[in-house]
């Protein structure tokens, strides 16, 4: 049975609020381009439908739970479409995995928070522009504005802390997947992802307290 989860309620609260508009493995691989050759066509074809049904039961939940961690949605789609494109023209990547499922989401995941790091990256450079913007606001609604973005700025620094699948088990916990669908989405035993959600929620916190000196 599904352990209690004693800090479930703050935790999700902070992801949910902070974070809305997250041999090969799936943290080492690079999804580039490449042509299949002659021989492997009919492997191609078969890992193609594989790849189609994949996008059709996981596009949307996957899409969804990037919104979730760069608090954008219209680039979450950009990322989510990127990911299976890619997939698309490497079908062999699939080969002989059982783990497909939990595969395809954590490659999303990583890429994420490989946009993630560009967009910290990046925003240097863009920042004398927000101050002009936040000029031409009232100081009340500026102040809110600022306040906001750094929460979510926190919550999405802490996540990129934490092991890939404890982080995938948060956003998508955050989106309101069942015990059941969870295990799906990481590859894990139904009986294991209480225990697991647990242990990522604890360390969530943990990790927060410890960069922010605050709660949750």
């Amino acid at each position: 049975m599904p352990v209690p989860l004693s800090g479930h309620k703050i935790t999700m609260s902070a992801v949910l609020t902070s974070v809305s508009g997250f041999g090969e493995s799936a943290e080492e691989i690079a999804l580039s381009p490449a042509r299949a050759v002659d021989g492997e066509s009919s492997r191609v074809g078969a890992s193609g439908s594989i790849i189609d049904e994949l996008f059709r039961q996981h596009y949307r939940r996957i899409t969804s739970l990037l919104a979730r961690l760069t608090g954008d949605r219209a680039h979450a789609e950009e990322i989510a479409a990127d990911v299976f494109h890619k997939l698309a023209r490497r079908p062999m990547l699939l080969e002989g995995r059982a783990d497909q499922t939990a595969w395809i989401y954590r490659v999303a995941t990583n890429a994420g928070f490989d946009a993630l790091r560009a967009r910290s990256r990046r925003k240097k450079h863009e920042q004398a522009a927000v101050t002009e913007e936040l000029r031409g606001q009232s100081r009340a609604s500026a102040l809110d504005g600022v306040l906001r973005e750094e929460r979510r700025a926190r919550v999405q620094t802490v996540l990129q802390a934490l092991k890939p699948r404890e982080a995938e088990l948060l956003l998508l916990r955050a989106d309101g997947l069942s015990y059941r669908d969870l295990a799906e989405a990481i590859g894990v035993p139904a009986t294991s992802v209480g225990t697991m959600l647990a242990r990522a929620e604890a360390e969530f916190e943990r990790r927060y307290r410890a960069r922010y000196g605050e709660d949750v």
